[in-house]
């Protein structure tokens, strides 16, 4: 997912996203574990997107809590 992507969204979008996330990279960290992760690459890139959604809200609200 791209940053420019992310940064177009609404932040209730942006929270959605983040929590289809989050369940992505469990249900991820659950094959790992059992040894079924087809693509360990996802995985990594799974981390990176949850990371972006968060920066991004993050940023929104420290520009809410400025103004």
């Amino acid at each position: 997912m791209k940053t420019s992507d992310i940064r177009e969204m609404s932040v209730d979008e942006i929270g959605r996203k983040e929590e289809e996330l989050r369940e992505e990279l469990f249900n991820l960290r659950f094959q790992h574990g059992i040894g079924q992760l087809e693509n360990p690459q996802r995985l990594r890139q799974a981390k990176r997107d949850v990371a972006r959604v968060k920066t991004i809200l993050r940023e929104r609200a420290d520009m809410d809590f400025d103004v």
